[in-house]
């Protein structure tokens, strides 16, 4: 009975010690992964601002684009 109380103890110990390993790794590379969500949440919003930027300048050149209502000049 005294050596089945010990691997009991040994195993939930074994099983404690992989599980705070695998906690630890995991907490680990948290700070990476929001580093690279903060990243492209950045990369989207200047996408988004390069589309809006081009939308825009091409509705303006449309606008300005001159109206010539005079006649051309005649040949002599």
């Amino acid at each position: 009975m005294d050596g089945t109380a010990i691997i009991i103890i040994l195993a939930i110990a074994g099983v404690a010690s992989v599980l705070l390993f695998a906690i630890k790794g995991i907490l680990d590379q948290l700070p990476d992964v929001f580093d690279s969500f903060r990243r492209a949440r950045d990369a989207w919003k200047r996408l988004k601002e390069q589309q809006d930027e081009a939308a825009k300048s091409e509705e303006s050149e449309e606008q300005a684009a001159p109206v010539d209502d005079e006649e051309p000049p005649m040949a002599a």
